[in-house]
Formats: structure tokens, sequence, C-alpha cells
């Protein structure tokens, strides 16, 4: 059995909460393992367009339907978040709402390969062997500031447009988010999140969290709560999936 021919099983965890602050959450999460797509969407634009707009993506993802390759999967992710696009600027328009949007993170697993699908600034990470990876890069104007060098990480965590973003679903004329791809291996534990979870704690605070020997949905659990903690002022959303490779089946004898 060559590698990419590993079966893989997913224990996961999918949370979001309201946080401290906020009136209602604008966050939404889907799971989906039959499909092997897992997102996180941070709606923007307040009561009945934010929301809307992150349940719309969630909604168009859980369509994909069992692809046939990676690649299948990845075009079948697009197709719908492109769908997600158009309907999310025509509720836009037909409710007279300006500036209704999300951003969105999927994880995309095929047998053992992976790829990141996002627009904006929710985030995801691999957790391998140890070491956290961070998967995607933000479309945010603080993360080209960072990128100049002109701020650094713990400056951007709290400089005043830090929530300011540069690419979206539903803003726009057109879709444009980012993809990257990968390999998993067995243990592999991968962290979905918006930025509700990275306002209050640092890479290395949450690769802390999700190096605890714990279940996807203790580790998921921990974050939330330690985000409650520390006031959660925007709503919060974490996604754990660990990548379990099923043993090889064993050849009859001749």
């Amino acid at each position: 059995m060559t590698e990419s021919e590993i079966a893989f099983d997913h224990d996961f965890a999918a949370l979001s909460d309201r946080g401290r602050v906020r009136q209602q959450n604008e966050d939404s999460v889907g799971a989906f393992p039959e499909f092997g797509v897992w997102v996180v969407a941070d709606g923007m634009g307040g009561h009945a367009a934010g929301d809307v707009a992150s349940r719309i993506i969630v909604e168009e993802l859980g369509s994909t339907g069992v692809a046939i390759s990676a690649q299948d999967q990845r075009a079948r992710v697009l197709e719908r978040l492109s769908r997600a696009h158009l309907r999310i600027l025509n509720h836009s328009r037909d409710s007279g709402l300006g500036g209704a949007g999300s951003t969105v993170a999927a994880l995309l697993l095929h047998g053992s390969e992976l790829a990141c699908v996002w627009a904006g600034d929710s985030r995801i990470y691999l957790m391998r062997e140890g070491r956290l990876t961070p998967l995607t890069r933000d479309h945010s104007e603080v993360a080209l500031l960072v990128a100049a060098g002109a701020l650094t990480e713990d400056q951007a965590r709290t400089a005043p447009r830090r929530n300011v973003i540069t690419r979206a679903i539903g803003i726009g004329p057109t879709v444009e988010p980012d993809i990257a791809s990968g390999v998993i291996k067995d243990g592999d534990r991968l962290l979905l999140c918006s930025d509700g979870l990275t306002e209050h704690l640092s890479d290395a605070e949450i690769a802390a969290f999700a190096g605890r020997s714990l279940s996807a949905e203790g580790v998921a659990q921990a974050l939330i709560n330690e985000t409650l903690q520390r006031g959660a002022r925007d709503n919060v959303s974490v996604i754990l999936v660990d990548c379990l490779a099923r043993p090889a089946p064993v050849e009859d004898a001749e």
C-alpha cells in the first residue's frame, strides 16, 4: 500500500460560541466527514447579514457530495463557494443590506491528500509531532504589515485595524480564495478557527492546547473555555480533526 492509498478515520469536534460581548453569533461551523469537508465561516455585517452570510457558506459546502479524487473535491468546493458568493450578494441586494460577507476556512481531506481553501482571517493549523504549523495566511491589513516588517505578530494582535480583511465571500465582484495542499500522516491533528480565538491566544498558546493528549472535543472545548475566560470579545469557533490511519488489510496467503 502506497502513502497515497492509506485510508484514514477522523475523530473531530466542531464548536462555536457567541462570546462575552456580541449579542449574536455570526460564526458558522460545518462538519461533513462523509465528504471529507470541514469549514469555519466568520460573518460580517451585523444581524441578518453576517450570520446569514456564514450560514450560506456552510449550507453550500454541505452539498459537496462524495468526490472521486482530491482534484474533484477541490473543484466541487470552489464551485460551491462561487454559488455562496452569489447568494450572499443577492441577499444583500434584496434585503437592502450593505457589506454582508464572510470569511471561510475549509479543510478538505481525501485519502491522505489535504487541501485548505480560505478567504479572510479564519485559519487552519496543522499539529504534527508536537509542532504547530499555520497552513493559511491571513487576508488582512495587519497581515500585510507583518509581512512587510512594519508590525510584529504581537503588535498585530492588538492593532486598531486588526479586523479589516482584504478578501471575503460575498464582497466584491468575484471569489478569490487561496488554496494550499499537502499530505496528512497518521496522528496529525488539524485545527480550524475564527479570529475570535486568535485575538486572545497566540500560536504558542494554541500549540500548548493542541498538544494535549485529549480527544478532539476535549481540546476544542478547552480552547473555547480559555477564550471565554479571557473576555471573548468576538464570537469564537474551533474545529479539531484528528487523523488516524486505518490498519492495512491483511492479505490472504496463497
